[in-house]
């Protein structure tokens, strides 16, 4: 089953014509042709059911017959979390997460971070695709880059976490999730959070939990966040 993305699209919109790239591949490597059905997403919980009615390579064209909303059934997961030094696992990070459910990614800057610059649009692509493949109608919200110093101002709904790897009291991720609650974790870099902001975190509410025995990647802390979560809310 093959969806497609284009955030343009509203509920009352009748037609649609793909660019150049995404008609090629309609018309050229899966083969449509006129009166064939095409599933589009807004990536806002709303799915698009068409039909090809100009079946041009450069242009294709689709009708829109049939338009659903989608109640989004994952939790409200809100991961920040310190991009990886090599790029690629950030990305693996991201794929992964869209798959699981989250709903927002914020990249931090901490004090211990090796990579302090993202390419946002190429992140979006990557969640796009993801949400793609796991025939999802809801894009994860990608925020700007910010300083941990900063993103820990901001004002938080739910429960919020630092996964951190300091000796001190902790317990479980999984055993403190209060299920259907909007849930926010911050997620270090490869070198830990700091000290300094470890004591920042606790003094806005957030609570220290543990990911498991072993001392995890970034990229993993944030898939097995995003699943200790998803678990709590089946």
């Amino acid at each position: 089953m093959q969806l497609f993305y284009n955030p343009n699209l509203h509920r009352d919109s009748q037609q649609l014509i793909f660019d150049k790239k995404e008609s090629r591949h309609i018309i050229k490597s899966l083969r449509k042709v006129i009166n064939d059905k095409i599933r589009i997403t807004n990536g806002k919980g709303f799915l698009y059911i068409s039909k090809i009615i100009d079946a041009d390579p450069n242009k294709c064209k689709v009708r829109i017959e049939d338009c659903t909303y989608h109640k989004n059934q994952s939790n409200d997961v809100h991961i920040a979390i310190a991009p990886t030094k090599r790029n690629e696992r950030f990305e693996w990070f991201l794929e992964k997460a869209t798959e699981i459910g989250v709903t927002k990614i914020t990249p931090v800057i901490c004090e211990n971070s090796e990579r302090k610059t993202v390419k946002l649009k190429r992140l979006e692509r990557v969640l796009q695709s993801a949400m793609k493949q796991s025939l999802q109608y809801h894009l994860p919200q990608l925020e700007a880059l910010a300083p941990f110093s900063e993103f820990i101002e901001r004002k938080f709904s739910g429960q919020s976490f630092i996964a951190h790897c300091e000796d001190g009291k902790k317990s479980f991720l999984s055993k403190q999730i209060i299920p259907q609650t909007p849930i926010n974790l911050l997620i270090g870099p490869e070198g830990d959070f700091s000290s300094s902001e470890i004591r920042q975190a606790l003094d806005h509410n957030f609570i220290p939990v543990s990911l498991g025995h072993t001392r995890l990647r970034t990229e993993t802390a944030g898939v097995v966040g995003c699943h200790s979560v998803a678990l709590a809310n089946l």
